[in-house]
């Protein structure tokens, strides 16, 4: 399987890191931030396939994130991290450019597939791109 690189954003420290430490496991190219305003000064200094976005975080909250995200980067896939009260906010999320989102605490097997779904898209969309330039 092909490896891409993943930013995962959430303000909590212990579910950031222990979905890197497993994405890691699975051979993926992965890094944290654990705010807004620093996955989009990380995104200005590497390349990512697809960010793993929480939706509540304090501050710069996912939805304001993603917009920045969208602006910057419109072709990085998105998938935002809900908890059960912020379904809303992830479907919200996809109005704004989201390609998924899936709920707090996730399996990681849904992750996988999930994270394989938007870097698909996003192998496409630059294909796509280069080929009508």
């Amino acid at each position: 399987m092909e490896t891409f690189r993943i930013l995962i954003v959430d303000d909590e420290d212990d579910f950031r890191e222990a979905i890197m430490k497993r994405l890691r496991a699975r051979k993926m190219e992965v890094a944290g931030a654990n705010s807004g305003p620093k996955a989009l000064e990380m995104l200005d200094e590497q390349e990512f396939d697809v960010i793993v976005l929480d939706v509540k975080m304090p501050g710069m909250d996912g939805i304001e994130t993603l917009r920045a995200i969208k602006q910057k980067k419109p072709l990085v896939e998105v998938i935002m991290l809900t908890g059960h009260a912020s379904v809303e906010s992830g479907i919200q999320g996809m109005q704004l450019g989201a390609f998924d989102y899936v709920m707090k605490p996730v399996a990681l097997d849904d992750l996988m597939d999930k994270l394989r779904q938007a870097y698909e898209r996003r192998v496409l969309q630059l294909e796509y791109g280069r080929k009508n330039i």
